[in-house]
This record gives C-alpha cells, sequence and structure tokens, in this order.
C-alpha cells in the first residue's frame, strides 16, 4: 500500500492535502510533514495544505489558500480524518484522485486509494513509515522541518507517550526524528502552554463538574463563562483531560459553546466512545472523540448517551 501511495503521488504535478476540522497536532503534524516532504523530494510539485488554520496551532504551521480551480487535475490527501463529515475544506472531492491515510476506524471508508492503520499511534506515524519506504526504494530525504512536524503529531496524539497507544515502534520511530535539529524545548512550550486564564478555567471545571454514580461526567461551558476567564473555545482543548484525573471518573464530556454550535469532547477510560461521537456528526478514537451538538437539550441527550455506557 506504502508503495502504491508513493507511486500516485509521483503520478500528480499537482497535490492538495486535507485533514480534519478542528485540527489537534496530528492533523497539522501529519498533513504539514506530508506536504513537506513531498515538496523538499519533488521539488517541481505543486503541494498545498488546505483548511482553516487553528490559531493555537501557529508554532507548528501555516495552511495555504487553495480555491476550488486549483483541484482540476489535482491528487487529493486526506490525513487522520475518519469520516467525510470532518474533512476541513469543501472542495475535497473536486480532484482527479481522492486518497485517505488515517489511523481512526474505518467507520467511513471513502477514498480511491485508502490507508488506514488502526494500530498506529498517530497518521504522523504513519507518514513517518511511508517515509521509510521512500527513502530506502524513492531515494527520499528528511528534513528538519517534516521530522518537526511529525514529532509534534506523535507527541500529541500520544499524550506525551503516556496513552496505550504508544508502542515499541513509536519510540524508535520518535528516536529517529529527533536526530535532526529541531528545537523540542521550544516546541514542547508550544504545545503545553496553559496561561493563567486556563488555570482559573481549570479550577472552574473541577468544581462545576457532574458525576452520576457510575462514574459518567460532565462540565458545560457556555460562551459567558469564556468571556469571564478570557479564553476561546480553541483555548479549552488544553483542558480536555482534566477531568481525568479525578477520582471515580468513568468517561467525560466537556462542552464548548461556540458562535453556531457546541462542540463536543469526549474521553473515557474505558467504554468505547467514538460511536456515540459519531451519532453526533463526529468521530475519533475509542477513548478520545469529538462531535458537535447545536442545543443544550441536545447536549443532554449525549449525556444520557454517556451515562448508558458508563453503566
Amino acid at each position: 500500500m506504502k508503495r502504491q501511495i508513493i507511486d500516485t503521488i509521483e503520478k500528480y504535478d499537482k497535490i492538495i492535502i486535507h485533514r480534519h476540522v478542528r485540527p489537534d497536532p496530528d492533523a497539522y503534524g501529519s498533513q504539514m510533514g506530508l506536504k513537506e516532504l513531498i515538496q523538499a523530494n519533488y521539488p517541481s510539485k505543486q503541494v498545498y495544505a488546505a483548511g482553516a488554520h487553528e490559531e493555537s496551532l501557529t508554532y507548528l504551521a501555516l495552511p495555504d489558500q487553495v480555491d476550488e480551480a486549483l483541484y482540476e487535475g489535482a491528487l487529493v490527501i486526506v490525513t487522520d480524518t475518519g469520516n467525510t463529515g470532518r474533512i476541513d475544506g469543501e472542495f475535497y472531492t473536486k480532484g482527479d484522485l481522492l486518497m485517505k491515510i488515517d489511523h481512526h476506524p474505518d467507520a467511513d471508508p471513502y477514498g480511491d486509494v485508502k490507508w488506514v492503520n488502526t494500530e498506529s499511534s498517530s497518521t504522523s506515524e504513519m507518514i513517518h513509515s511511508l517515509f521509510v519506504i521512500g527513502q530506502a526504494e524513492y531515494g527520499w530525504n528528511m528534513t528538519t522541518v517534516a521530522a518537526r512536524l511529525l514529532f509534534a503529531g506523535i507527541v500529541g496524539d500520544t499524550g506525551r507517550f503516556m496513552f496505550p497507544s504508544t508502542k515499541v515502534h513509536t519510540f524508535e520511530v520518535a528516536s529517529d526524528l529527533i536526530k535532526y535539529d529541531f528545537n523540542r524545548t521550544e516546541l514542547f512550550a508550544g504545545m503545553y502552554e496553559v496561561n493563567r486564564e486556563l488555570l482559573h478555567l481549570k479550577g472552574f471545571m473541577y468544581q462545576n463538574f457532574q458525576m452520576d454514580e457510575n462514574g459518567a461526567a460532565f462540565v458545560k461551558i457556555d460562551k459567558a463563562i469564556l468571556d469571564r476567564f478570557n479564553v476561546t473555545a480553541s483555548d479549552t482543548s488544553q483542558l480536555v483531560g482534566a477531568l481525568g484525573d479525578v477520582k471515580g471518573i468513568c468517561a467525560w464530556v466537556i462542552f464548548i459553546e461556540e458562535e453556531d454550535q457546541i462542540r463536543v469532547r469526549l474521553r473515557s477510560k474505558g467504554p468505547v466512545i467514538n460511536q456515540l461521537a459519531a451519532e453526533f456528526g463526529g468521530g475519533g478514537h475509542p477513548l478520545a472523540s469529538g462531535a458537535s451538538v447545536h442545543s443544550w437539550e441536545e447536549a443532554d441527550v449525549v449525556i444520557a448517551k454517556l451515562t448508558q455506557l458508563c453503566k
């Protein structure tokens, strides 16, 4: 499959890479890391990274402005996105060929060419394995920029190598990437900077979450609370794991009110929650997923279903 992917990349002069909405470090790491690898090894190709920019990930990279006209005759690659509903960008079907590279469960098997590996810690780790074949059989070279991006993606999706998805191979990949001359201290500072306002909001979450007798917990953060603590909806991504420290919690959901929807962040210590996320247009990993609802009444439905999962 990896050879097929590289052979396909070699055939196209124009390549547009997408990832999921509300990107995390692995979304940026796999998307931007792949873009950097292709550009470095095929300098004559046009390579673009599509999708709305996430300000909290500016320390990693910036996406490109990609107009619909660019898709004509292009290879479109979507990384780190399990289902089409979460692809960031409306023109991904306008290219010549659609390719999926992902490590989430294959609930939505889209794409003309598809490589899904749920055993991988991250899609960034998959891109590194693509590079290994590219290096051995196609003469690819790694760059410092690509190594930094892929390392960040792996660190982000493994929770700094603490999640069960971290395998021996994950450390081997990380060991290879840190041979390149990027500043890991600076990178970690960008990934895990928590400002004073977020610390205050974290305290609010500890004081105001609710948990039932089965360990299903939730906290609702509306726009008034965001304004009170002077944080954005995107900022709260740094706090999604906070309730996991609370004794007795089985699974939890954090609701963040935005202008046109309520963001749903689901986490679990046991029950599989990505199917619950899929019921509300989302998806993700078995123990870490996201979705959206459009009213607090709908949020209560999510809570009720999470409660059933924890019984």
